[in-house]
């Protein structure tokens, strides 16, 4: 364990001479602390990537099933996901599949979603 803090001044040496008497050594790695201004990046890495595979679930789920309703839709992408996905998020991007003329809303049930391909 360390006693201090490792600053930006401190010097390491690699000791050619070690030799250990067991097959495996432990080294501990030292992990950087994260800033806020990084920590805000990866958030907003996350969020992108998390908006593709939204957009991935709900196209993968409609070309399968052709035309399906909207809380059938929902229920699916949430159980398909492996994050926890909120309802205005999926709703947001079904909107933007819709623009992108991806799907489309049913003619006659506006609940319904029908796969363009």
């Amino acid at each position: 364990k360390l006693k201090r803090p490792v600053s930006d001044q401190d010097i390491f040496t690699f000791n050619t001479d070690f030799n250990s008497s067991q097959r495996r050594v432990r080294i501990t790695n030292v992990q950087m602390k994260e800033t806020t201004q990084e920590r805000t990046k990866t958030v907003e890495a996350v969020s992108r990537d998390r908006l593709y595979l939204i957009d991935a679930a709900v196209v993968r789920i409609l070309k399968a099933r052709k035309s399906l309703e909207h809380v059938a839709l929902m229920a699916q992408v949430m159980t398909q996901l492996k994050f926890p996905a909120t309802s205005p998020d999926i709703k947001k991007r079904v909107e933007s599949l819709i623009e992108r003329e991806y799907m489309e809303r049913d003619s006659t049930d506006r609940n319904r979603y029908n796969y363009l391909a």
